[in-house]
């Protein structure tokens, strides 16, 4: 838009160079006569050498018989006597005196053609640029109550936060019952949790039950280029609040204009700064009459400056986090209500099989799975589809044009194996539901687990998931004596998981309960910079140590169970080699199948001992070892699966 704008520019300035110039030549008035002395006028009069003389004011203007114009200054004030002329054969005119307008707008054409132009450009350049001059009031977009689109029954699985909302919800209702038992309102909820939680979806559902307006604007929306713009918006955004109170204000990412103070580059005088000031002067300077709530929103809560989140300003905070089981049923729920979906779809084990997504999340999962649907050409989502779909969310989508070799797909269905029966055989594992050697996005192959609901991890725990992970590169070693690069991202996880349970979890056995590294943070970027030591290096060879010896005996165990177990390793990869993907009840079907005959790439590594023809024709499963109980101690949110 900006480009054309200066298009247009450049056009009009041509025409109006054009226009001058053509006005320049039409208009231009011709070259001045010659003057001579009025006594030289009376003697050619005399001598019949003029043809016509027009009288003007003080001026005589005259023209010779020859056709040359002369003027004569006759005097000004003066009386002039015709009778000094010989007027004998001369045309003779007297013109009264006045004003010449037409001289005077030819004259004045072309300042009156530049600024038309220049007022035209003025008011163009006003709409191209959002008008200029606003730049001080506030971008907060206005919804009205006339009729809420969202209401709390369109949020599902954060049922506290809801509570704690919904007291808000009854001070706007009916602020009366409140304050007349001395109850002052709550000048600010913060709003904090991982994104896509429903942070803005609640802020949102709020203003729908109080039905009273609502003002949302983002963070960055408050800071421009130009020193004051920011805090101008900010009193005009309140201003304006306080002509429509009762009424909630919401700022979405706050965090982009309340970071701490003094730690920006640009010291005191900052924008952001002076922005954030002026929000914490009109947090702090309402009457304690004025119903207008502050509702604002944060993934970064450490960041934010300490004068934001002392009582009189956000009085409360809310934390919104990713829903448990039970949660994320009540959210497919919800975006499943104008979805056809199969008989046959079970939500609950869709729950079960997403642990760790958020609401966005799970909206997209549903969304995915309608698009995948209607591709199919089917009527009703399937469960197929969804279960599809979360893979895709989780990974990508499958590259099925990606061709692989028979050496490649081999590799990749014995590493996935591996991953498949060591999750199966290890008692503190989660079991496997589903295996698919279908490159997607960045994994060639991928073995996904139906993970149990937990908010703490054990020590068992953590080592079962590492040597999961290791089971690829087991399995490789295995089967081809030979290592790929498939089993990257594997050692990678293996390598994180086993560093923090040494370093952060103080579950190591030699170096005892205690964590490593003071982790430095710049408020200003909002990240960790640098770890600071504390430490030597006694103690940093200790550590490698650890992490080496955790990784290096989960290898072994992962080596041990597939040795074990090679034939069934090699049953397992067979059939992932014809049907390169196994879902959950036929992987289950396909662990308690019979072990197949002994072949001798399988007798290469000494061979389990032989199943007996009872439990052959029983189809037992392969046993595994009773559980203990366990404490389990606390686990940060934030580890990646392990497998790729």
């Amino acid at each position: 838009m900006q480009s054309s704008w200066k298009r247009s520019s450049i056009v009009y300035i041509i025409f109006l160079i054009a226009g001058v110039a053509l006005a320049t030549v039409l208009f231009s008035s011709p070259q001045k006569p010659a003057e001579v002395p009025l006594s030289e006028v009376i003697v050619m009069s005399q001598a019949h050498e003029i043809q016509r003389i027009i009288v003007e004011e003080e001026w005589l203007s005259v023209t010779t018989n020859a056709g040359s114009k002369l003027r004569s200054f006759k005097g000004e004030g003066s009386i002039f006597e015709i009778k000094d002329l010989d007027i004998k054969g001369i045309e003779l005119t007297i013109k009264p005196g006045g004003i010449d307008w037409g001289s005077v707008l030819i004259s004045f054409l072309p300042l009156v053609l530049l600024g038309t132009l220049l007022f035209f450009l003025f008011f163009r350049a006003r709409g191209a640029n959002n008008q200029v001059m606003g730049f001080g009031r506030s971008r907060a977009r206005l919804t009205t109550p006339s009729k809420p689109t969202v209401t709390f029954d369109d949020v599902a699985g954060e049922d506290e936060a809801k509570v704690e909302l919904q007291e808000v919800v009854e001070f706007l209702k009916s602020r009366e019952r409140f304050q007349a038992l001395g109850a002052r309102i709550p000048r600010g909820v913060l709003l904090v949790g991982p994104p896509g939680t429903g942070k803005t979806l609640l802020a949102k559902a709020v203003a729908g039950e109080a039905g009273v307006p609502f003002f949302s604007i983002s963070g960055s929306e408050f800071v421009e280029m130009f020193v004051g713009v920011g805090a101008a918006r900010v009193r005009d955004l309140f201003d304006q609040a306080k002509r429509h109170a009762p009424c909630i204000i919401f700022v979405d990412e706050i965090d982009a204009v309340g970071r701490q103070r003094g730690a920006g580059l640009g010291g005191s005088h900052d924008e952001r700064e002076q922005t954030l000031n002026q929000i914490l002067t009109e947090m702090d300077g309402f009457d304690t009459n004025t119903s207008i709530i502050v509702l604002a929103a944060t993934n970064r809560p450490d960041i934010l400056d300490p004068a934001l989140l002392r009582p009189g300003r956000f009085d409360r905070r809310v934390v919104l986090d990713r829903p448990d089981i039970s949660g994320r049923v009540a959210i497919l729920k919800v975006h499943s209500k104008e979805k056809p979906l199969d008989k046959k779809v079970n939500l609950e084990v869709l729950a079960k099989q997403t642990a760790g997504f958020s609401g966005a999340d799970l909206a997209n999962l549903m969304n995915e799975a309608a698009i995948l649907a209607a591709r199919r050409g089917k009527k009703t989502i399937e469960m197929i589809d969804l279960e599809e779909s979360i893979d895709k969310v989780l990974l990508g989508p499958e590259r099925k044009s990606r061709r692989m070799s028979a050496e490649e797909k081999e590799i990749t269905a014995y590493h996935e194996g591996g991953h498949a029966l060591v999750a199966r055989m290890l008692p503190d594992a989660d079991p496997p539901r589903k295996v698919s050697i279908i490159p997607r996005g960045t994994a060639g192959g991928y073995t996904k687990s139906l993970e149990e609901e937990r908010s703490y991890w054990s020590r068992s725990k953590l080592i079962a998931q590492i040597t999961v992970s290791m089971g690829g590169r087991a399995s490789e070693e295995l089967t081809f004596d030979e290592v790929t690069t498939g089993a990257q991202q594997d050692i990678k996880m293996a390598t994180y998981l086993a560093r923090r349970m040494v370093t952060d979890f103080g579950m190591s056995e030699k170096l005892g309960p205690r964590t490593f590294g003071d982790k430095q943070e710049m408020i200003f970027l909002g990240r960790e910079i640098s770890e600071q030591k504390d430490y030597g290096d006694k103690i940093a060879d200790a550590i490698d140590e650890e992490i080496d010896g955790i990784i290096q005996n989960a290898h072994e165990t992962a080596k041990k169970i597939l040795t074990e177990n090679k034939r069934k390793l090699v049953q397992i990869a067979q059939a992932l080699i014809i049907k390169e993907t196994i879902e959950a009840e036929e992987l289950e079907a396909l662990f308690n199948e019979p072990l197949p005959a002994p072949s001798p790439e399988t007798l290469t590594t000494p061979a389990p001992a032989p199943v007996p023809a009872e439990a052959a024709a029983k189809k037992e499963p392969i046993p595994k070892t009773k559980k203990s109980p366990k404490l389990l101690p606390p686990f940060p949110e934030g580890a990646p699966a392990p497998t790729d």
